[in-house]
């Protein structure tokens, strides 16, 4: 958690940067956006492993997705990404051989263009992220019962693992690179369709934060990269007076659910309940033109205990939200608003052994861990109550608070084995937030 509130801090005090070397003419300039890449990373010290009994490389490519938000003040930006990085899979014997990695980055960079349709940025970033790195049956097993009669399919090594909660996010990570993006204008509209392309290189400062049982994993959180994405901009252009922005908050709250089912199954087979409620952490970016409202929610529920004792475990579910909706009451600074999304959502529960060995060791056994996983379609209907603060003399940006209350509601049943989660998922819930707004 000392990691996020670190990133919130800095993301604050690059505004109130920007905000000094803006005190004449002042063009704003806010966006948030989706985007895709590849990049490819060597893991040396495994590979070289593999080399010596003979066996192939894995696959040194691996895919990227992201969704980043962006404000900029004159020639001055601040901004953020969070985003997911997989590998391809490698096969060997009956398992497969994978890994991917989560990063959250905050982005400083300067505009090497006026302001106008064309955007050329330099930037830097740095931030925190989080590993998993498996090895796995191909077929896994799809039933719960034999599943924890025996779980040991496989290994699984975890850095900052998130699986047991957003704020064990951490080890710090840098990238810099250059943005080119274009806008288009959309019909009707006063916002516009912004095409980009990123290029850059990304890495982990300090040899060494990312080694796991006697293996060095540091390559897999850097390469060269090539990314490109879309989203939405609203440019100072299209707006005669500031009826519209884009701003960023970090979110936490309560989801008023428990898994007493799958608890219940757990305890028939020897092995301690998950207790209490889910931790929430996540990020929402929202957008208003004229009352609208639009945007993105990705907050990730965790819950973690000890499954026996030789075992721990953890039930996680990541929620990806596109909104929409209205804000139909506002006085001075304070708003009601409503909002609908329809997104994405997932189920993973692991099951893994406390003690496991370092490498070589580790890979001539094998069998430690276990993994389940089920996803599917998401809904959620909620109240947004919002006040903006002032930070400024000239009001360059606002000191946002949030509450908003709703329920969410899964589709299908989201199966571990023959076990329904969906009691679990769907639940009301309520979130509180802090964040800023250009």
């Amino acid at each position: 958690m000392i990691y996020l509130k670190r990133l919130l801090l800095i993301f604050f005090l690059a505004l109130e940067v920007v905000s000094v070397h803006a005190q004449k003419l002042i063009e704003k300039r806010s966006s948030f956006y989706g985007f895709t890449g590849t990049s490819g990373a060597n893991i040396r010290q495994f590979n070289q492993m593999l080399e010596e009994r003979g066996l192939s490389p894995l696959r040194s490519r691996y895919r990227s997705y992201g969704l980043g938000y962006q404000a900029r003040i004159n020639d001055f930006l601040v901004g953020f990404e969070l985003s997911q990085h997989q590998s391809k899979s490698s096969e060997l014997d009956d398992f497969q051989i994978k890994y991917r990695t989560s990063r959250a980055l905050l982005n400083v960079g300067y505009s090497l263009t006026e302001e106008g349709k064309f955007q050329l940025i330099h930037y830097m970033s740095l931030g925190m992220g989080y590993m998993n790195f498996q090895m796995l049956p191909e077929e896994q097993s799809k039933n719960l019962e034999l599943f924890l009669l025996e779980p040991k399919e496989g290994f699984i090594l975890r850095k900052n693992d998130i699986q047991k909660g957003t704020q064990y996010f951490g080890d710090f990570l840098t990238e810099i690179g250059f943005q080119a993006s274009y806008d288009f204008d959309l019909p009707g509209r006063k916002e516009s369709l912004e095409i980009l392309a990123k290029v850059g290189y990304s890495f982990s400062p300090f040899e060494g934060s990312w080694t796991m049982n006697g293996i060095a994993f540091d390559n897999a959180q850097a390469g060269a990269f090539f990314r490109v994405g879309a989203g939405i901009s609203l440019p100072d252009r299209n707006f005669f007076y500031k009826d519209a922005s884009v701003g960023i908050s970090l979110i936490s709250g309560i989801h008023f659910s428990s898994p007493e089912n799958f608890n219940k199954v757990l305890s028939d087979y020897g092995y301690q309940p998950l207790e209490g409620r889910p931790s929430n952490w996540g990020l929402r970016i929202l957008g208003e033109t004229d009352g609208l409202l639009y945007g993105v929610d990705v907050f990730n529920l965790s819950m973690k205990g000890q499954a026996t004792n030789s075992q721990n475990h953890s039930l996680n579910s990541l929620r990806v939200y596109g909104n929409a909706g209205i804000k139909f009451f506002q006085i001075k600074n304070f708003a009601i608003g409503a909002m609908g999304g329809l997104g994405y959502g997932n189920i993973r529960y692991t099951l893994s052994s406390k003690e496991k060995p370092d490498f070589p060791e580790l890979f001539e056994q094998r069998n430690f861990d276990g993994y389940l996983r089920s996803s599917g379609l998401m809904l959620k209907p909620e109240i947004l109550f919002e006040y903006g603060l002032p930070m400024t003399k000239r009001k360059f940006f606002d000191l946002v608070f949030t509450a908003t209350a709703g329920y969410e509601a899964a589709f299908p049943s989201y199966k571990l084995g023959e076990i329904s989660m969906s009691d679990y998922l769907s639940a009301p819930f309520l979130t509180l937030g802090i964040g800023v707004r250009p």
